[in-house]
């Protein structure tokens, strides 16, 4: 017995697929299905080859089966998961391999984003069993196996993880390294260092030690060096001896050498102040919702250095590994969010929700330790901090996540009271969200440098750390205009966004080092009455064509790259990019 049965996509959100309102908005279950041919090589060979199937991302609880046989679970989306189906498969070759995946978008108190399910009982207003999914975070949810599943093999001894921190002083780099070989105790590893010629530059063997590099390019953020993103890499061959077979498994990672270093008053890459003027983003789009799309990935990619930004907040969850590529790639520096948006309710700071978080964390730390763009972590945008709980529950993510990777600071995103904020006391940056003239005295452009002064002033007293001021903005509906600004016009984003940049210009010569625009683009939201289709926070509409807005902040960024030095010779705001 089952539902309808449609066709539909993968990579995709389901949401706007079809023309079936209830799907839009569905919470519950859903069932995906595909029967594929395994290559007949994959299932040969003594010791047979290990199949994995791999998801990398599925919102949120999943349930995977082949032929019939359960084989993974997993709690949470945005992040990867696989199963090793080796088992399951061998033994039938020429055979259909039939996938089934169960979903659940439910969000609860204790998930990561948080939710919760109100049952609407007054049968005279509400249909018997009417629900509704609440959440405490402005963008949809939605939901689907957003990106890609494949199939893959590895010998029965295999390379599980690799593990790189770089370190640099005057004209030698150490490449620190740990590999982790799973399936045999006699196995040998060597490991080569290229560069981007394809030159060996450093080799070295066993699963611990360093690589020395003499002369190392430094991966350097985009607007900082003529050539950023520069990226060496690691080629790791394990060989291993078993069941009388010699195996052998190769892994190539990209490496980019760089430090990170946060003091009372600045944000050092390379030993060099770094300025954060990015953007904070969504995957979210027209007809795939948060499904991966290429075209849109390297258009966002062209805006960006067109822009002139050199960094970005995966606002509020992890992004696709394919755009984290492209970060490393290109040189665009990334704070790295964890789910954690929406943890509002005394019970979401509870045991359960902790220790939920704290496998988040491991999950991301795992899959996104390697990555040269990312500087940072960042457990959680807007939680309820000024709450008691808060201050253990962040205390213990903040240190977790620094157990796991002792060389990147660690933040939260705050839109708190500084005086009441108790998970503040815990981070190395102090990331403060701030809607002045628009969530507070809506309209009244002429508030915003007091306001504004001491936010950033209070902060800096109390915690003596520097400051990103990491959300600020005004929603614009395109096309529409005012002048006098009035609110929802391009000229009241324009003129709002100015009013902030005055003071960012004033405090960044002091312990400011950093502004991400709210948002790129529009996106979708849950329907309400302050919501036309959507946030319209967007300096680009949700197609990313620019409005007013995005030429304000498209000629600051590229001001302030120049007046810190940091542009190439000859490179301008009208250079071409790809």
């Amino acid at each position: 017995q089952t539902g309808p049965v449609m066709d539909m996509p993968v990579p995709a959100s389901f949401n706007d697929i079809t023309q079936e309102p209830g799907l839009e908005r569905y919470i519950g279950w859903v069932w995906y299905e595909k029967e594929v041919l395994l290559p007949a090589r994959w299932l040969r060979g003594r010791p047979a080859p290990r199949l994995l199937l791999r998801f990398g991302s599925a919102h949120y609880y999943c349930i995977v089966w082949v032929n019939g046989v359960q084989v993974v679970e997993h709690e949470g989306g945005h992040l990867p998961f696989e199963a090793d189906i080796s088992s399951v498969v061998q033994g039938s070759p020429d055979t259909l391999c039939r996938i089934t995946v169960a979903l659940n978008n439910t969000l609860s108190p204790h998930t990561l984003p948080p939710g919760s399910i109100q049952y609407m009982s007054d049968q005279a207003r509400y249909p018997k069993n009417y629900f509704v999914q609440n959440i405490r975070f402005d963008f949809f949810n939605y939901a689907g196996i957003h990106r890609p599943v494949v199939l893959y093999t590895t010998p029965a001894a295999y390379i599980d993880d690799i593990t790189v921190t770089t370190t640099s002083s005057d004209n030698v780099a150490t490449v620190q390294y740990q590999v982790l070989v799973v399936g045999s105790t006699a196995s040998s590893l060597s490991l080569s260092l290229r560069d981007q010629e394809g030159t060996v530059v450093a080799t070295g063997d066993g699963p611990v030690g360093e690589l020395k590099v003499l002369n190392p390019k430094l991966w350097w953020p985009y607007l900082m060096h003529e050539n950023p993103g520069y990226l060496y890499s690691l080629e790791v061959k394990m060989q291993a001896q078993l069941g009388g077979e010699l195996l052998e498994d190769v892994y190539t990672l990209p490496v980019g050498i760089r430090t990170v270093h946060v003091t009372s008053s600045q944000f050092l890459i390379n030993g060099r102040p770094f300025y954060f003027h990015g953007v904070n983003k969504h995957e979210d789009a027209d007809i795939r919702g948060k499904g991966l799309d290429w075209p849109l990935i390297v258009k966002d990619f062209n805006l960006l250095r067109w822009l002139g930004a050199n960094s970005f907040r995966t606002s509020h969850y992890p992004y696709a590994e394919e755009i984290m590529d492209l970060c490393d790639a290109h040189g665009i520096v990334v704070i790295d969010e964890s789910p954690g948006v929406g943890i509002k309710l005394p019970e979401s700071f509870g045991n359960k929700s902790l220790q939920h978080h704290l496998a988040v964390m491991e999950e991301l730390v795992r899959r996104d330790k390697n990555r040269p763009s990312v500087v940072m972590w960042s457990v959680a945008n807007e939680p309820a901090s000024e709450l008691p709980p808060a201050a253990h529950y962040f205390k213990t993510v903040i240190a977790h996540t620094k157990a796991l990777d002792p060389s990147r600071p660690v933040t939260f995103v705050t839109d708190a009271n500084y005086a009441l904020d108790r998970g503040a006391p815990y981070v190395d940056v102090i990331c403060v969200n701030s809607y002045f003239s628009w969530y507070h005295d809506p309209g009244h452009l002429e508030v915003i440098p007091l306001q504004l002064t001491a936010q950033f002033e209070n902060w800096y007293k109390t915690y003596q750390k520097p400051i990103i001021q990491s959300e600020y903005g005004a929603d614009a509906v395109p096309g529409l205009h005012s002048d006098p600004p009035l609110m929802f016009s391009e000229e009241y984003q324009q003129a709002l966004l100015r009013q902030y940049h005055a003071v960012f210009d004033k405090k960044r010569k002091e312990y400011l080092i950093g502004e991400l625009i709210w948002n790129f683009a529009d996106f979708m939201t849950n329907q309400g009455t302050t919501r036309v289709l959507g946030n319209k926070k967007g300096i680009f509409t949700r197609q990313r064509q620019p409005k007013a807005a995005a030429f304000v902040l498209r000629d600051r960024y590229w001001k302030i790259a120049n007046e810190s030095s940091c542009l190439p010779p000859g490179m301008t705001s009208h250079s071409h990019f790809l």
